[in-house]
């Protein structure tokens, strides 16, 4: 029961859920008051997400009990949730990029007028929603056309016109700038104090922080904890989450490098062509590539690894001119690359670990043109062992693995083919804590075999932790190099802004 008296808007009893192979809930308890934001988090694999699809009424539970103001429900689709006025904003939008704004708020739910769909009406209440979001956009623009940022708040207005009580957003912030995070900010802030409940799932615990009134932790599909507004901080929030202190989270120790593995010289990308990039990485050194959103990190990357070939300049391999024009070629030179995007660009979801595992190798673990069934098997097994995948066995369809067991998939698949250098981009994006400190271990395990390291990351605390050295861009070029003595928050962004004395948001 709250303060006054009331029971909770919203609570979930003993929620259970089981996947084949997998318990993904396993007597979960939550409850949510009236004008809340709580927070619920855990690391990948703690049935977060399951138990939001539940109650946005995407799954059904095995057992458990659905209460809203204290009355027994029964949720058995969208629809119904979505009746009883809770929406789920998904991580990935879920909007009709082609159809205007108007048009998306009111699909499926258009008013008529002699039969017809009332354009007027939807242009009228579709600008109330907007302003209740502070979104300034004509009803008439296609989605399309907007920036993510904007698009996001076209789902929570969507959500608002069916007077949604519960809001459910899932990682909202993954794909925004700093500034577009900070007017989500501004809106989830204006929503609790008219009343709205909102269930906020993040990895980025500095925002839980500033956001949550309670925090909710699960883990391994079980409630691990629960804190207060005065007891929210990054060490408590992780002690509950891993089960364990993470008292040194980035355990890297640089070391004296060895050769030169890769130089660039006068590389000019396609995106930014007007540039030339000159840098090297040695063997055993972990170079971390820092800068705003728009910088040109993640185009150098395509353009070393051949998705882009290079316009101009030189790319040497351990002393060799490569310029590859293609993956295939960066991969024969001993090149390997993680995207950003995993899902879109790393794996291929519907097959199973083994055989993602296996997908660069092909071409060198083949017997008179067939796949060798017996070195692909022996991949797996050793990448699953290494890597410490947690997964029922190496026949697991990847798209049921958690984002950071599906990470670890990446990179296992590209360590078995022994890379002379790998990089990264964006290792840890969208995996949680402790996931996270196991890729900075790899990565400080495959730096001290000789592997050169050269990763992309927003995350300052990243940059600042793992790097030997920091290559700073700013639109499109190196601005310029930080030894690890001289790394801090302000030499980045000194540099990651044009060399301005104003130090703005690393993500921004």
């Amino acid at each position: 029961m709250t303060a006054q008296g009331e029971p909770p808007l919203l609570e979930v009893r003993q929620a259970t859920k089981q996947f084949p192979g997998v318990r993904a809930l396993k007597g979960v308890d939550l409850t949510l008051r009236k004008g809340e934001v709580l927070a619920v988090i855990g690391e990948n694999g703690a049935g977060k997400s399951t138990l939001m699809k539940i109650l946005a009424g995407v799954q059904l539970p095995d057992t458990g009990e659905f209460l809203l103001d204290g009355e027994p429900q029964e949720i058995r689709s969208v629809h119904d949730a979505l009746a009883r006025g809770v929406a789920l904003i998904h991580q990935e939008l879920n909007l009709a990029s082609n159809l205007d704004v108007g048009s998306n708020i009111f699909l499926g739910r258009e008013p008529l007028r002699f039969g017809l769909i009332d354009r007027g009406r939807i242009r009228d209440e579709c600008r109330q929603h907007l302003e209740a979001v502070g979104l300034d956009v004509d009803p008439e623009t296609i989605v399309d056309t907007l920036p993510i940022g904007r698009q996001q708040m076209v789902e929570i207005a969507k959500a608002l016109s069916i007077n949604a009580r519960v809001l459910i957003m899932d990682e909202p912030t993954s794909s925004l700038s700093q500034r577009e995070a900070e007017s989500l900010f501004k809106v989830i802030k204006d929503l609790r104090k008219r009343g709205v409940s909102i269930v906020y799932i993040s990895h980025r615990l500095g925002e839980v922080r500033e956001l949550a009134d309670r925090v909710t932790v699960l883990r391994d599909g079980e409630n691990a904890g629960e804190l207060a507004r005065g007891e929210i901080s990054h060490d408590a929030m992780v002690r509950l989450m891993v089960g364990r202190d993470v008292s040194q989270f980035y355990q890297h120790e640089p070391h004296p490098p060895g050769g030169v593995v890769l130089e660039a010289k006068g590389v000019r990308t396609p995106a930014h062509p007007g540039h030339e990039l000159d840098f090297s990485v040695r063997a055993g050194e972990i170079v971390g590539i820092a800068g705003l959103v728009g910088a040109g990190r993640t185009e150098l990357l395509q353009t070393l690894f051949g998705v882009t070939p290079s316009l101009g300049g030189e790319i040497r391999i351990e002393g060799s001119v490569v310029n590859p024009q293609s993956p295939i070629e960066a991969i024969r030179a001993g090149l390997a690359l993680a995207p950003e995007d995993r899902k879109q660009q790393g794996l291929a979801l519907g097959m199973a670990v083994r055989e993602n595992m296996s997908l660069p190798s092909l071409r060198r673990d083949h017997y008179l043109g067939f796949l060798n069934r017996g070195k692909e098997n022996d991949i797996s097994v050793e990448m699953i062992r290494n890597m410490r995948i947690k997964t029922p066995s190496a026949e697991q369809v990847v798209r049921y693995l958690s984002g950071g067991n599906q990470q670890k998939v990446v990179l296992g698949k590209w360590l078995a083919m022994k890379p002379r250098l790998l990089m990264l981009d964006e290792p840890t994006r969208g995996i949680d804590v402790g996931a996270k400190a196991e890729i900075y271990a790899l990565m400080e395990k495959l730096a001290k075999t000789g592997v050169a390291i050269l990763f992309v990351s927003s995350e300052m605390e990243e940059i600042l932790g793992m790097s030997d050295r920091a290559l700073v861009m700013h639109e499109g070029r190196i601005e310029g190099e930080l030894k690890r003595e001289e790394l801090s928050e302000e030499s980045v962004m000194r540099l990651a802004t044009g060399g301005a004395d104003v130090v703005q948001s690393f993500e921004e």
